[in-house]
């Protein structure tokens, strides 16, 4: 389950300093890429965390977080690793989009490696990579200090697990040397969120909260520009204005309210959530007070068990949207239809 404020990410100090020497180390590799790529035009990307200096076309790209390795592929690359995300795989061990569209231009999948608070620095630098994309996650300085001294590394703005789907696609496509591709790409998926809306004019005076819980007595709502929270609004439904009331709790994108302050989601048509298994489920809908919401008491959910699709959801990108949107409607349909009038 990917709940952002669980993923911090850490490394062991003696892996650290095995990875600095080896950046120390590598002045003679970037010298003999940047031969490479004539037409590349070298861009310098700033990031919370320093600057990326991308010299040379990208051929051999890794990608932390989420979402950076769908882009890419969409943008004329297949990673040549990515971070591993086990739980919304399916039976192949990959995101099922990225399995498709890789497979579709007969491509190797790429080597996935352990990320989270396992993040495997070693695994990242065997591949030998001349990109390293990063802008939504949770990498820390001491990593992208590592990591940036061997390839350049595309961080986040400002906040760990905080940017737009507009902003990710197109650092990337920057990075890549790519920008007019992921111009192009956003506009896609802008129309394909458009031909959504305009095909259900019944979703625009329905309100909505997104929330999650981390366990009994739990509640987060995930702020407006949250991913997840914007394919919902892209479909057309409005975000319960209380949620622009709500306090960011750091590195969450979410404001973590607590059961208690659940009468805050009175007002919300329609309630959107997952849960991290059945136990969760069944813990959390055991609540007095999770059930006394009203979109909750009244079925007005959408809830999806299905792991892949949660994930595909939660992340906008040019892969996971067609991906998502055809198995999303049917669901947000039968919520509506629970509405009183």
């Amino acid at each position: 389950m990917h709940l952002v404020s669980r993923r911090r990410t850490a490394v062991l100090s003696g892996v650290l300093a095995a990875v600095l020497v080896i950046g120390g180390c590598s002045s003679s590799t970037d010298t003999a890429r940047s031969d490479t790529g004539a037409d590349f035009e070298a861009v310098t990307i700033d990031s919370a965390l320093g600057q990326a200096v991308v010299t040379s076309k990208p051929e051999r790209i890794v990608t932390l977080g989420m979402g950076s390795a769908e882009t890419a592929i969409a943008l004329g690359t297949v990673p040549v690793g990515m971070e591993e995300y086990p739980w919304g795989s399916d039976d192949s061990g990959y995101l099922p989009w990225v399995n498709d569209a890789v497979n579709d231009v007969g491509a190797e999948l790429p080597e996935q490696f352990a990320g989270g608070t396992e993040l495997n620095v070693e695994a990242i630098l065997a591949l030998d990579p001349d990109l390293i994309l990063a802008p939504w996650s949770g990498i820390t300085q001491q990593q992208f200090d590592a990591l940036n001294s061997f390839a350049p590394v595309v961080a986040y703005a400002e906040q760990p697990w905080t940017i737009t789907w507009e902003e990710q696609i197109s650092v990337i496509g920057k990075a890549m040397g790519e920008a007019e591709k992921a111009s192009d790409e956003i506009a896609e998926i802008k129309n394909r969120f458009a031909d959504a809306t305009a095909a259900h004019p019944e979703y625009q005076d329905v309100t909505f909260s997104y929330i999650y819980n981390t366990g009994p007595g739990t509640l987060g709502v995930f702020l407006a520009e949250e991913q997840r929270v914007a394919m919902v609004r892209a479909l057309g439904l409005t975000v319960d204005p209380v949620v622009y009331t709500l306090d960011e709790t750091e590195g969450t994108d979410s404001s973590v309210i607590g059961l208690e302050n659940a009468n805050l989601l009175n007002d919300s048509d329609l309630i959107f959530t997952f849960y991290s298994d059945g136990q969760n489920r069944r813990d959390t809908e055991a609540q007095p007070a999770y059930n006394q919401i009203p979109a909750i008491s009244r079925g007005s959910v959408v809830a999806p068990t299905d792991q892949p699709f949660v994930t595909a959801s939660s992340i906008i990108n040019p892969l996971t949207v067609p991906w998502a949107l055809e198995r999303y409607v049917p669901m947000i349909d039968e919520a509506v239809g629970k509405l009183a009038g």
